[in-house]
């Protein structure tokens, strides 16, 4: 009913930066709160930032000022702007979103996940 694919992931140096982004298509009728979230091996998710549909933000503390969370509405895509990247930022990312569905339906969905890895 919905797919989320991700994109951007990928190897970088620690300051550099890199660009996530999620698309959800389907059978949605209106998107509510976007995120990500990340996980590393053998640890609990973490939220990393959140937008909702009046794009409000949240952010992790950790990532305050580096990170920036934004979203086309049109195209019902989430994207994570990371700069000054950290070796603790290295995990695998993941985009959740918020949708109602045609039938009425209101449930979230992950995305598949994106290997981010932080490291010189």
């Amino acid at each position: 009913q919905v797919q989320l694919v991700e994109s951007g992931g990928g190897l970088v140096q620690p300051g550099g930066s890199l660009r996530l982004s999620c698309r959800a298509s389907g059978s949605i009728f209106s998107v509510y709160t976007m995120g990500w979230y990340r996980q590393v091996l053998g640890k609990q998710r973490e939220l990393v930032a959140t937008i909702t549909g009046g794009g409000v933000t949240n952010y992790k503390d950790s990532v305050k000022g580096r990170f920036t969370i934004s979203r086309d509405n049109a195209e019902n895509t989430v994207y994570l702007q990371m700069n000054s990247l950290k070796p603790e930022d290295t995990a695998v990312y993941y985009c959740n979103v918020q949708v109602r569905l045609y039938t009425g339906r209101v449930g979230d969905y992950w995305g598949q996940g994106t290997q981010v890895t932080v490291s010189s």
